[in-house]
């Protein structure tokens, strides 16, 4: 009885003491205004279990809890900083992957033609012929790019950089397998490159590292994209080698790319905008399946043909082609490829062929877990031990 009637007081006495607040300073929760019943993660979880599931078989339920568990990093070394901190990072157990990469008995691949891809689409068959191919040359590597990454099933984290003397950091953390691209990419002493969604810059960062570069131009369409990119590369690039004479950052729109400047740079960079598996079903922030992008997450793959388009036709004859997203989907990878090239050959009698990148996937095999059974191209699929990308990419080389 005693405990009922404090029980009773208590209560009253909260009641009173809701009176003597400010009615201004009452709050009540708004739930149907901050929560979304359907959070923009989940609906993207959903839209992958029912998308992936079926292309990626019984691999998908692995990558689904690799996708949804803490990613792991890489730290891109900036050759252009004074400290030596890449011993600094092997005593802590890192190694280069690109330098401990497998180069032995590395099997030879012919590349497929547009008309070997154009296949795919149901255009008909071409005849070509074996007998007269040249042998394939062994694949070549961007030079000069570091990355170092801790042990698989480590999953330790980097120590933030701290400048050198010159205000320039001395690693840049991301996904290493987003390297893999610009090493694809062949970077060779003299050469004009294009880098045609670049922000926010750790593939510009990882093609500046080559030191080879005569010019780069690193283009986005977002000018608050831009902006951060031009921080990053001041953080990292001595300013002499930022002078306008070697770097040229622009914000335009990529799609009339090959309009601006047609025929003109050795390597294209064509890192889209994609669905971004990862960070899709880990952040509601800026999440393309917000319901309010809708719209912009069905055009996607428009967007990625005409971007992949405009680099094609930027390159110079004879010039190479990447082209790389960090989604999972056929539609976006393989289907995009598939409909550049096709347009690219019937709207502006562009030939190109797809080089084949699988003595890569040979060589970085220790790093990196490979999907087994592309038909174009090459991807990173997320494995617990090994918990990096997902990264598409496919290497085209103009012939005309």
């Amino acid at each position: 009885m005693a405990l009922l009637m404090n029980t009773r007081l208590l209560l009253r006495q909260m009641k009173d003491l809701r009176n003597v607040i400010p009615k201004r300073n009452r709050v009540k929760a708004k739930w149907a205004a901050t929560r979304p019943k359907y959070p923009p993660t989940q609906l993207a979880l959903g839209h992958f279990d029912a998308t992936y599931g079926g292309q990626m078989g019984e691999l998908w339920p692995s990558i689904r809890v690799a996708l949804l568990s803490e990613r792991k990093y890489g730290a891109l070394v900036n050759n252009f900083c004074h400290d030596a901190v890449q011993d600094d990072l092997q005593a802590m157990g890192c190694r280069d992957f690109i330098d401990d990469a497998d180069t032995e008995a590395q099997p030879s691949y012919k590349p497929e033609s547009a008309s070997d891809v154009n296949n795919h689409l149901n255009d008909g068959p071409t005849q070509s012929s074996d007998v007269d191919d040249p042998p394939p040359s062994p694949l070549k590597l961007s030079p000069n790019i570091r990355c170092m990454v801790f042990p698989r099933g480590d999953i330790t984290r980097f120590k933030p950089a701290r400048p050198d003397m010159e205000g320039l950091l001395p690693y840049y953390l991301l996904d290493a397998a987003s390297v893999l691209p610009c090493l694809a990419l062949n970077i060779e002493e003299g050469h004009t490159v294009l880098d045609l969604c670049a922000a926010p810059g750790g593939k510009t960062m990882a093609l500046l590292q080559t030191n080879a570069i005569r010019f780069l131009c690193a283009n986005d369409s977002s000018r608050t994209r831009t902006a951060r990119l031009r921080k990053v590369l001041q953080s990292y690039i001595p300013k002499e080698l930022r002078s306008e004479e070697h770097l040229r950052i622009t914000s335009l729109d990529g799609t009339y790319w090959g309009d601006v400047e047609r025929n003109t740079f050795d390597r294209v960079l064509v890192d889209v905008p994609c669905t971004t598996d990862r960070h899709s079903v880990t952040e509601d922030d800026n999440n393309i399946f917000n319901r309010s992008r809708t719209k912009e997450r069905q055009t996607l793959p428009q967007l990625q043909v005409a971007l992949l388009l405009a680099g094609i036709v930027a390159a110079c004859p004879g010039g190479q082609i990447v082209y790389s997203t960090c989604t999972l989907s056929n539609t976006q990878n393989l289907r995009v490829v598939e409909q550049a090239v096709h347009l690219a050959q019937e709207n502006h009698a562009i030939k190109v062929e797809v080089v084949n990148l699988k003595p890569l996937t040979h060589m970085f095999r220790k790093t990196f877990h490979f999907a087994s059974d592309l038909s174009v191209g090459e991807m990173v699929i997320p494995h617990l031990a090994s918990n990096f990308g997902p990264i598409y990419m496919c290497k085209l080389k103009r012939l005309t």
